[in-house]
């Protein structure tokens, strides 16, 4: 597996990014281990999911640096100060937002902002960030992945989120996607730990296979 860290100072590993959405407190380790030892290195917990600080400070205390966790679904500056507080990493937001996307990097944080079109994406890069989360990707489809990649610096990483699971991330990844952001189908609330790990192993080697052919 060729491992690349998301930016720098970020843990080497494949850019899966696994979404947690409405995990508890109490799943957030078993569930997160079973995640790293598949070879997922940045988690994120969507605020919208059950005591969602109380999960992160938990999953941060847990991974250390081994792995890059935050939140998904950040949408205000104030939200972005109360995850820095317990020690995240990583701010995945739906939208494109500058300000959250400047202060997320003033406090050293990973920046993944949802984008959809070409004013979108080039706003956010304007804000420092140089990682686009591309959603709902399966509304936009392969295609519009490939137009939208011709017009970006090399530099940015474009991630595929929404709608994504193992049978059409080879057509993303064919069209320029640089890595992929997995949801319910990785996880979704009552799904077991070890239902996890099976899935996680199978997204992460459906990855390996498709740099291995590159």
């Amino acid at each position: 597996m060729t491992e690349q860290p998301i930016a720098t100072g970020q843990p080497a590993g494949p850019p899966m990014v696994a979404i947690l959405r409405g995990i508890t407190p109490a799943e957030i380790i078993p569930v997160a281990d079973a995640l790293y030892q598949a070879g997922f290195r940045y988690i994120e917990v969507p605020l919208n999911s059950p005591q969602p600080l109380e999960s992160i400070a938990k999953l941060v205390d847990h991974l250390g640096d081994r792995a890059c966790c935050g939140a998904g679904t950040v949408t205000s500056e104030q939200q972005v100060e109360a995850l820095a507080s317990t020690g995240a990493r990583l701010v995945v937001s739906p939208n494109c937002d500058p300000l959250v996307i400047r202060r997320s990097l003033k406090l050293g944080m990973v920046s993944m902002p949802g984008v959809q079109t070409p004013t979108e994406a080039f706003a956010a890069i304007a804000a420092g960030t140089k990682h686009l989360k591309l959603f709902p990707a399966a509304n936009l489809g392969p295609g519009y992945v490939k137009n939208l990649k011709a017009v970006l610096p090399g530099d940015i990483r474009l991630l595929a989120v929404g709608g994504v699971h193992l049978d059409n991330m080879a057509d993303f990844y064919g069209a320029g996607t640089d890595g992929f952001g997995i949801g319910s189908d990785l996880y979704k609330p009552g799904r077991t730990a070890e239902e996890v790990a099976e899935l996680a192993t199978a997204y992460i080697k459906k990855f390996t296979e498709l740099q291995k052919s590159t």
